[in-house]
């Protein structure tokens, strides 16, 4: 899942920053999956009780959701949990949006209600059954909101629905009602009725975003497996006919990667806002995306990126989960120190499913990586924070100033640098007969499908020494758990590459800016003496649009592009007022990276950099190179 912005060098695009949340589903989806509705709808007099939500979509133009929680008889006080963070690292206090809370009994006499906290609520007088209203305000677009307008409905459900905190294992039905004219719904769920839906518990409930609206919807199957894509979006913004390919081939590559396929449908929610929007969060069988429609137009790549990135969390968060994660707490946060692993080798393995898919070339690969490791190299807290504490430190990211280079690292890139040089450790110590590809391969096997969780840093140290038949301690107390400096040749002599650091002359904006989630960018520090405070910029003013576009996910990469003397145009918002800001860029030297070939590339450099790009092992291509000799050799 994404949870805040991390800049990437100015020779790559933007990828995606995807947060990671959910609890581990795996053994309880296999339960959901075999539990019926009719069996749900029986209720107490067939098992155990069901608790029914439904959902009024009645006042779109005001984004007001009216929701009714009906409790069934047996306790006579229930304590009722809105979450307090969902979706992103972040607490961020759902219950701001909750206009009011009522209770009553089945005769419709009023239940005594008492607030226990700023997201609790007690009632008592239940024992025959309780039906609790409350009216919650939803306007917040993107993968990581709930919305309700005109236009559609979008709903990631744990920020708008209670639960009773000692039902929370129970079954679950859900019904939305006054649905405007020619909406459909699209979501995960399994469907008893039109807009009716159960689950075996509230968190594989809230584990299915909601798409309700008048989308375009499109189908394919492969490998077995059953995909949808549903678009929200201007028709003028985007052409399904070239989207489409694109998922085909990454969730072949990816599929085909992992040799495994743990659902039988899954969906694809893509919105293409015109504003600050991007970015995705992964779902047990299924994904929201959003992608800003300049980004979309300009950069196709973004597109593949964040699709790859989402497609693989269904193992690697979702099935393939810390241990530190689990049980979810809603109420507060969730630490753990894997993220590194959980979101940024998702990033490693991202560039690895579109190298497989055909959408990514090696040069390109090549220059997003070196532009990686400039990211790290220029943040000097690259010495002071490490991989496992930047993970631990996610719930800071809502702030600024903490995304200063001099304060943080992102688990994001550094965790996808780790994941290139675990690969390239693994490959050096089987002699190519092990990679990354085999140490996901083996927790999915040894932790996903026996239902285990993985013991954090230290069940990727023992999944990578299995299939490696190598010590990795050192590495990860270097440069996992610590802050060493990488000596980036070492690891990819192996692959015939070296790194080569120049320094360039680049436009100096004066000032610097960090994005969260999928708001717009908010200028952090700016420099007292710049030309951007002299034109009038200060901290906390968001930025709407660089240079006339939008300011979104890709907001570095529009920066990159202006060059030193040029003009910046900023639209800026402060407060309730916007205005327009312009100055003349400065210009600073800047240390850039490249990646090389060595001076003399041996062959054996050249298997070992095939195999690594192509995501197989070094047995695996030579079986291939095999296989196409003698196809070559048939009459």
């Amino acid at each position: 899942m994404s949870s805040s912005d991390c800049p990437r060098s100015k020779a790559a695009p933007l990828r995606r920053r995807a947060a990671t949340y959910f609890l581990f589903p795996f053994l309880l989806l296999t339960v959901w999956l075999v539990v019926s509705p009719a069996v749900l709808a029986q209720g107490s007099s067939a098992g155990p009780a069901v608790i029914r939500y439904t959902v009024s979509l009645a006042h779109p133009e005001k984004h007001l959701v009216h929701v009714t929680l009906d409790l069934p008889p047996g306790k006579p006080e229930h304590d009722l949990q809105l979450p307090e963070w969902n979706a992103l690292y972040q607490v961020r206090d759902f219950s701001q949006y909750v206009n009011w809370v009522n209770a009553k009994d089945s005769t419709g006499h009023p239940l005594a209600l008492q607030l226990l906290d700023k997201s609790r609520w007690h009632v008592s007088g239940a024992e025959a059954g309780a039906e609790i209203e409350y009216e919650i305000l939803a306007d917040n677009p993107g993968p990581y909101g709930a919305q309700l307008n005109e236009q559609h409905a979008f709903f990631n459900l744990a920020e708008i629905l209670m639960y009773p905190e000692e039902g929370r294992s129970s079954a679950v039905q859900l019904r939305f009602t006054n649905v405007p004219s020619g909406w459909r719904t699209a979501t995960a769920l399994v469907a008893s009725s039109k807009n009716e839906f159960a689950a075996a518990n509230y968190d594989l409930l809230v584990d299915a975003p909601v798409e309700i609206g008048t989308f375009r919807e499109r189908d394919f199957d492969q490998g077995g497996g059953h995909y949808r894509v549903v678009v929200d979006a201007d028709l003028a913004d985007y052409d399904m006919e070239k989207l489409l390919p694109t998922v085909h081939r990454i969730v072949t590559a990816a599929t085909t990667w992992m040799n495994d396929r743990p659902f039988d449908t899954y969906l694809f929610l893509y919105h293409f806002p015109r504003g600050p929007g991007g970015g995705g969060m992964e779902h047990a069988n299924s994904t929201a995306i959003d992608v800003n429609t300049s980004v979309l137009a300009n950069d196709p790549q973004a597109f593949a990126d964040v699709t790859a990135h989402e497609f693989f969390h269904l193992w690697n968060v979702k099935r393939i989960r810390p241990q530190s994660l689990e049980p979810v707490d809603y109420t507060k946060e969730n630490y753990t120190n894997a993220l590194w692993f959980s979101e940024g080798v998702t990033n490693t393995v991202q560039d690895y499913v579109c190298l497989q898919a055909g959408l990514l070339d090696e040069p390109h690969y090549l220059t997003r990586l070196a532009g990686e490791i400039g990211e790290l190299e220029r943040r000097p807290a690259h010495l002071t924070q490490s991989a496992e504490d930047s993970s631990l430190d996610a719930w800071l990211e809502k702030y600024p100033s903490y995304l200063l280079p001099a304060r943080s690292i992102s688990y994001y890139n550094k965790g996808d640098l780790l994941g290139v040089l675990l690969d390239l450790t693994v490959r050096d110590a089987s002699h190519g007969a092990a990679s990354l590809r085999d140490i996901f391969q083996w927790m999915n096997q040894n932790y996903a499908h026996k239902g285990r969780l993985f013991p954090d840093s230290d069940g990727i140290r023992q999944a990578a020494e299995a299939v490696g038949h190598v010590n990795l301690e050192t590495f990860f107390q270097k440069y996992v758990a610590g802050t060493e400096e990488i000596p980036w040749d070492d690891f990819l002599k192996s692959v015939g590459l070296h790194l080569v650091r120049y320094v360039s002359v680049v436009a100096e904006p004066g000032f610097w800016a960090v994005r969260n989630s999928d708001a717009p960018p908010v200028v952090s520090w700016i420099d007292p003496d710049g030309e951007a405070a002299r034109a009038g910029l200060a901290a906390d003013d968001s930025i709407l649009e660089i240079n006339g576009r939008v300011a979104s996910s890709d907001f570095r990469q529009q920066f990159a592009e202006v060059q030193p003397g040029n003009m910046l145009h900023l639209l800026v918002r402060r407060g309730a007022s916007q205005r327009q800001i312009a100055w003349k860029a400065g210009s600073h030297e800047d240390v850039e990276f490249e990646l090389k070939d060595l001076d003399s590339v041996t062959p054996q450099q050249k298997a070992r950099r095939a195999a690594w790009l192509s995501g197989q092992d070094q047995s695996d291509q030579d079986q291939l190179k095999q296989d196409q000799s003698i196809q070559k050799a048939r009459p």
